[in-house]
């Protein structure tokens, strides 16, 4: 039988063997230690602090939040003490606002949203208590759940998808979460489902995951959702391919939404906070991570609150056997190269992967061949060796006439070339610079209309 799927990309090896058949463990530390909330852990505007130094929080409280509408709070996991806000160093490697809270290892929780809200919530209030949650796109963007559930009133959505593809290499937290906590992403789901009454829910799972599809079929009651493997092969779980291999319906340009096309896509771990704010009134304070690579000594999934160390994570996993020489937040396509492991886990901190110079190795660029196989690899039907040349002559403009801005990041270029060629990076580069130009363009337009 043939599996839905999409036109190009790549089949990198899974590495998933390390972690997939590893039952979630959990880390809470018992001891007091330092937890680190950056004010910034979703797409959209940043919050602002509601606790200052010295405060008393509970595991579960909110301690940060903003009035914008693209944006969500940020709870504390833990219960202790606010050490200081200040700037500390976060994943990407840039010093952002913070808040400190020192643990005090007893885990004291909050009272629930529930107990907030005072009645057991309908349809009409899920997407503002999803709001009150903090409730993001798990995966890794980190939009704003409930911006996803508010779509245009002249848009009506057909389709919500949940992604559980995890097409990533060396990632498993999302399998394991379906092997040991179906029940909950499917009423996540059909929660989302209630708020669209025309639409039909279907959950898309690569088919290198048969206990996951086997369990999430078994497990299933809800005649408006069904199960639907789909082949192995990456992006898989990328917004725009995903759509395609489902609804055969493609989002034509960039600034087009899935809403736009009758789709809402949901992470798999954002169905099941959904489910734990409606029946629970529990927010966003905790996550599982695929802690993993050739040079830890013992790959895990952890469940961990949010707030906590890498360094913590990666202790709890015997540390490493062999010196890394990358690490990454992430997988190995699209994760994000680390400088230091003294920084917090986040919202979108799906997995930790340490790699030792055998698996890490990253060849010399060398000239490009006209092979095309980028051009075939690319799920956006682009061309990447086009685009290289474009931005290395800073020619930006072209960069972007030639659909540059389409651009996913998704590695599968620079994955097949067999120059080495760093497309990814160019691509990447030329997408900053026609934002930085559009902005510069917006300021100046803004300045001239105010005189």
């Amino acid at each position: 039988m043939n599996l839905p799927t999409f036109i190009g990309g790549v089949h990198p090896p899974e590495g998933k063997a390390l972690t997939e058949n590893k039952a979630v463990e959990i880390l809470k530390p018992s001891e007091p230690c330092e937890f680190v909330y950056p004010l910034s852990q979703h797409i959209g505007a940043p919050c602002s602090p509601l606790v200052k130094k010295g405060d008393h929080v509970l595991a579960g409280q909110k301690i940060a939040d903003t009035d914008a509408f693209v944006s969500a709070p940020i709870f504390s996991g833990v219960s202790g003490t606010v050490k200081d806000v200040a700037s500390r160093m976060t994943i990407p490697g840039s010093i952002d606002p913070c808040i400190i809270i020192e643990s005090d290892g007893k885990y004291e929780k909050a009272p629930s949203l529930l107990d907030e809200l005072g009645h057991k919530p309908q349809p009409s209030e899920y997407v503002k208590l999803i709001r009150s949650a903090g409730i993001v796109g798990m995966g890794g963007a980190c939009f704003p759940t409930h911006v996803k559930l508010s779509p245009p009133k002249d848009r009506v959505i057909k389709w919500v998808i949940i992604n559980a593809a995890e097409c990533e290499p060396y990632l498993s937290c999302d399998n394991r979460l379906m092997i040991e906590s179906p029940d909950e992403i499917i009423r996540g789901l059909g929660y989302a489902l209630e708020i669209f009454p025309e639409a039909e829910g279907v959950i898309a799972i690569e088919n290198n995951k048969p206990e996951a599809i086997a369990t999430m079929t078994a497990h299933n009651n809800n005649p408006r959702i069904r199960i639907m493997p789909h082949t192995v092969k990456y992006p898989q779980g990328a917004e725009k391919m995903l759509i395609w291999s489902v609804t055969g319906q493609e989002i034509p340009v960039v600034p087009a939404l899935p809403a736009d096309v009758g789709c809402i896509i949901l992470n798999t771990r954002t169905a099941w906070h959904i489910c734990k704010a409606i029946e629970n009134g529990e927010p966003v304070t905790e996550r599982i991570i695929s802690v993993t690579g050739d040079a830890v000594a013992e790959p895990k999934n952890v469940q961990v609150p949010l707030g906590i160390s890498v360094r913590e994570l990666v202790h709890f996993c015997g540390g490493f056997k062999d010196e890394p020489v990358k690490i990454l937040a992430g997988g190995p396509m699209m994760g994000i190269a680390m400088r230091s492991i003294d920084v917090p886990v986040v919202k979108g901190t799906s997995g930790i992967l340490a790699l030792t110079k055998n698996l890490a190795y990253i060849a010399e660029e060398s000239a490009c061949i006209r092979c095309g196989k980028c051009i075939e690899a690319c799920p956006m039907h682009l061309n990447p060796t086009q685009l290289d040349q474009f931005v290395r002559r800073r020619d930006y403009e072209s960069f972007e006439a030639f659909n540059g801005m389409n651009c996913i990041e998704c590695g599968c270029c620079s994955y097949s070339c067999p120059a080495s060629r760093h497309l990814t990076q160019t691509c990447k580069e030329g997408k900053a610079q026609v934002n930085l130009a559009r902005r510069k363009a917006a300021q100046a337009k803004a300045k001239q209309e105010a005189k």
